[in-house]
């Protein structure tokens, strides 16, 4: 009971308003002067908690991470190689590699909207419309048309005069149905070679009547001996940061 009479009012707390909690809570405090709206500590903190619970929802919806994830375990299915690598490792890649893709995006916003905001020369309004407008460009780039205009069509929106004025409502979910539609068609590509091998494989098993003898266990070293003949590691990596305009 103790801690449901925490837990409770605490999350009211987060979930109100912000201009009723700084009315109604004298630390919570919002101040108008000639250099824009300055928030008080204990409400830039309210702000970054609040921020901080949809972080994981940004990274996997409005950068490359979606893309990427999808192609690394399609490909791990592909070479028929159960956990290896495994999901920490490929979560990790995956990370790392979108971090490159959207290191231009990321330092833009920081050069143009976050460093002069923490430096008390643009207010956090303009700050954050500065920040959006750089993230919306990636987004549009990145996006199919056709993706856009079906949303668009579903919300009874538009036309649009440029893609500057196309909403993040209809723009997030006309990109992550882009980025997944290109991410199936990479792992098809990626697929087919493997699925060669082990059609062949299967069939000369067959043709020397080795019923009992697994085709995985015989096609998965051929799988591995092809990949890393390729350098597949290094082509799949640069095409997929190829793909988002990177290098």
């Amino acid at each position: 009971m103790t801690f449901g009479r925490v837990l409770f009012p605490a999350l009211g707390l987060v979930l109100l308003p912000l201009p009723l909690v700084a009315q109604g809570l004298p630390a919570l405090t919002l101040s108008q002067g000639a250099e824009g709206t300055t928030y008080s500590l204990p409400l830039q903190i309210v702000l970054l908690m609040s921020a901080l619970t949809v972080l994981p929802s940004l990274v996997l919806g409005m950068t490359a991470f979606t893309r990427i994830i999808i192609v690394l375990s399609i490909l791990r299915q592909a070479l028929g190689t159960q956990q290896t690598p495994p999901n920490q490792v490929l979560i990790a890649l995956a990370l790392f590699l979108t971090a490159f893709v959207m290191q231009p995006t990321l330092t833009t916003i920081y050069t143009e909207a976050v460093s002069p905001y923490l430096e008390n020369r643009l207010p956090a309004d303009e700050a954050l419309r500065q920040g959006s407008k750089h993230l919306h460009a990636f987004l549009i780039q990145n996006t199919r048309k056709a993706d856009l205009l079906m949303f668009s069509d579903l919300s009874h929106q538009g036309p649009f005069a440029g893609p500057e004025d196309v909403p993040y409502p209809v723009l997030l979910p006309a990109y992550l149905t882009s980025e997944l539609k290109t991410a199936f068609q990479i792992g098809f590509l990626i697929y087919l070679p493997f699925l060669v091998i082990d059609m062949v494989v299967a069939s000369v098993l067959m043709a020397l009547g080795m019923m009992m003898l697994s085709p995985v266990l015989v096609s998965l070293p051929l799988k591995l001996l092809l990949f890393v003949m390729v350098d597949g590691w290094s082509l799949l990596v640069g095409s997929l940061a190829a793909g988002y305009g990177a290098g």
